[in-house]
């Protein structure tokens, strides 16, 4: 996240943990020296003139935990499913343990290939981030296009190697995102890929798409698209350059004690709300309080100091974080989006870029003011309104696509660039692409964009129609789904436990289910990972409401994947006694259907998982609930394992067994 404070995270010391096979990778020969993590490994700011305490050499390599003795533990399903440790070399460094995520389209082998492949999507987080700040939007759009991201070095899962400062600059960073696409993606076929990046990862994406930038030009004419999340338009002041680099020479150790002053509070820190808002819901919080404590401050500090320009003797900014020349100059479509309440990177940032485009020749450097600094003062916090309920999905409708003009403007520049602007409306803040208040609205435009501008085959109906016309468009195992019963007995008067849909079946199939289930059956939550082998919209059109919500399959849910089905559901609920009048209990209650595949094993255990907490059931007798209405119930062991375990009261953990 660029701009994030430096009194942002959370004390907890961060034991050594083991990390898979990591699988080396090379990619090209370089005349210039290699740094790897043992030439250059002091937490020095790279200075001749002065030197930070040998203290900090400790520290340097110490991070900080909240959550979990393991990181892997709270890792969302979809990242570790699709998650390798790779090593990554470039110009000027080896970064041995990279953690790489990507995810291939399920269907790419059925969809048009010529003249080149879908576009591969991309995600780039920002300072102090990681990949997983993502996964709200990987669940959308990893159904639309192959998706490929890392956890860049010391960040998220990642290990922080090499420890050279040199290593952490924007432009290094930036090689080492090109370095680490033109592995994966397909080359050979000329496939193009499409950034999608938040804060700083903005930067990294600017460098990456704009012919006046001198890294990866190899890559440059196969970016089809750059979205910019909350991007920042151009580097700090010289003065403000100065003020930040006299603040990053403070030692890691000091640093450290100023972030435990500055997370006072736990989720209603300022630590905390200077990236969610004062109004962000408690899950949020407790979501960026995960991510603070991930972070380590050594990385922060040198990725902090790699984005500060260096100013030659005109004022020019050199290096570092870019500005008006690199910004004018991206030639891909463009989709700058941004939080109104964003106190980290004002949505004005949005317009700067604007006028870089209109302007080429407007000076790039920002002003002084004290709320575009890189580094925030750790003490302001944004005003905001007051809300009425914390409920995760309450601001859905102020956050439609059409509820503001100011939002959104399409803009086609006399080069002929098309540029398109959303500004969230507040209380939408920096964290907007994991506030679950925000999210979806974000993926919709996203999928709106890149299907409007890139390329129409990153649409999902258009995917799906194509897949159906083509005679491909199928469940997997036919026959054994064949076998299934379509759906259950109403479930606790609440859901209806159901096999997947199919378009092309004579009798389940979505024009016959609406018909058949309209007035009794309010919403469809589809729960499998894969795309639908029906079309939604003909769910809407029948006038049953349709939720995507991605689990994978053979794995139990996660926490926080539970947390938002059972969010979701209480959303549902609260529709369902607007609309239809009849108080929870009642039989003749509208239901929600809920379906995986096969509609047993994700799907019984988000059911059980929400009776036990909304209803008031025991373990047992809400996996029997769901067993005698969806016989035979559970069938994997480990699921029902997992829940026993998830909802056992007065278990305590504990990192050894005697």
């Amino acid at each position: 996240m660029a701009g994030c404070g430096i009194l942002s995270r959370h004390l907890s010391r961060r034991s050594d943990r083991n990390r898979p096979f990591v699988r080396k990778q090379h990619h090209r020969k370089h005349t210039v020296q290699t740094v790897t993590s043992s030439d250059d490994d002091s937490d020095e700011c790279p200075s001749p003139s002065q030197r930070v305490s040998a203290a900090d050499d400790q520290g340097s390599m110490t991070g900080y935990r909240r959550f979990s003795l393991n990181d892997e533990q709270v890792d969302p399903g979809l990242l570790r499913k699709h998650c390798s440790y790779l090593s990554y070399t470039i110009s000027i460094a080896t970064y041995p343990a990279v953690r790489t995520f990507f995810s291939p389209h399920p269907h790419m082998d059925k969809l048009p290939s010529k003249p080149t492949p879908i576009p591969m999507l991309v995600f780039i987080h920002g300072l102090g981030g990681s990949l997983a700040q993502f996964h709200p939007l990987l669940t959308s759009l990893s159904n639309v296009g192959p998706c490929f991201g890392i956890d860049l070095p010391g960040c998220g899962l990642s290990t922080f190697a090499p420890t050279a400062w040199g290593a952490y600059t924007t432009e290094a960073l930036a090689e080492l995102i090109a370095v680490a696409i033109e592995e994966h993606r397909d080359k050979a076929a000329n496939q193009g890929v499409v950034l999608i990046s938040h804060s700083l990862g903005c930067s990294i994406s600017a460098l990456l798409a704009s012919s006046n930038s001198s890294v990866a030009k190899e890559l440059q004419p196969y970016i089809q698209g750059v979205i910019a999340i909350c991007p920042r338009a151009s580097p700090p002041s010289a003065q403000e350059t100065a003020l930040a680099r006299k603040l990053l020479w403070i030692p890691t150790p000091i640093f450290d004690l100023w972030r435990l002053w500055d997370r006072r509070g736990g989720t209603r820190s300022k630590s905390v709300s200077r990236f969610v808002g004062e109004q962000a819901d408690p899950d949020t919080r407790q979501l960026q309080l995960r991510f603070n404590s991930q972070s380590r401050s050594a990385v922060w500090r040198r990725m902090a100091w790699g984005s500060l320009p260096v100013y030659n003797g005109h004022g020019q900014p050199i290096g570092g974080m870019p500005g008006q020349t690199i910004w004018a100059n991206v030639k891909a479509p463009l989709l700058l989006v941004a939080g109104e309440a964003d106190a980290v990177t004002k949505a004005s940032e949005v317009a700067k870029i604007i006028r870089f485009i209109d302007s080429p020749d407007q000076d790039s450097r920002m002003s002084t003011s004290s709320e575009n600094a890189i580094i925030p003062d750790a003490t302001r916090v944004q005003d905001s309104k007051s809300l009425e309920s914390n409920n995760a999905r309450a601001h859905e409708e102020i956050y439609g696509l059409d509820t503001s003009e100011k939002q959104s403007l399409d803009i086609e520049s006399t080069k002929g660039k098309i540029v398109r602007t959303s500004i969230l409306p507040a209380p939408a803040s920096h964290a907007l692409l994991y506030d679950r208040a925000t999210y979806r609205t974000l993926a919709g435009l996203i999928q709106d964009f890149v299907q409007k501008y890139i390329d129409h085959r990153l649409s999902l109906g258009w995917q799906l129609q194509h897949l159906n016309t083509s005679g491909k468009w199928d469940v997997k195992n036919l026959t054994k789904w064949q076998k299934v019963a379509p759906t259950s007995a109403p479930i606790a008067n609440t859901f209806m436990a159901m096999k997947m849909l199919r378009g092309l079946d004579e009798v389940h199939n979505p024009v016959r289910f609406s018909e058949q289930w309209k007035g009794k059956i309010h919403a469809v939550i589809d729960i499998s990972h894969e795309n639908p082998v029906y079309d939604p919209h003909e769910l809407e059109e029948g006038g049953v409401h349709y939720h995507k919500h991605p689990t994978v399959s053979k794995i139990p849910p996660t926490p926080d994947e539970t947390r938002d089905f059972i969010g979701l559901v209480d959303q549902l609920e609260k529709e369902i006694s607007d609309k239809s009048g009849k108080e929870v209990g009642d039989p003749n209650r509208p239901l929600v259907g809920v379906h995986c595949h096969y509609g047993f094993n994700r799907t019984g255990f988000l059911i059980v998982s929400y009776l036990i907490e909304r209803k008031g059931y025991s373990v047992q007798a809400a996996i029997d609930e769901f067993g005698q209405c969806r016989p035979p119930g559970i069938r994997h062991d480990h699921f029902i394992d997992t829940l026993f375990v998830r909802y056992c009261v007065g278990l305590k953990r504990s990192t050894t067994l005697e």
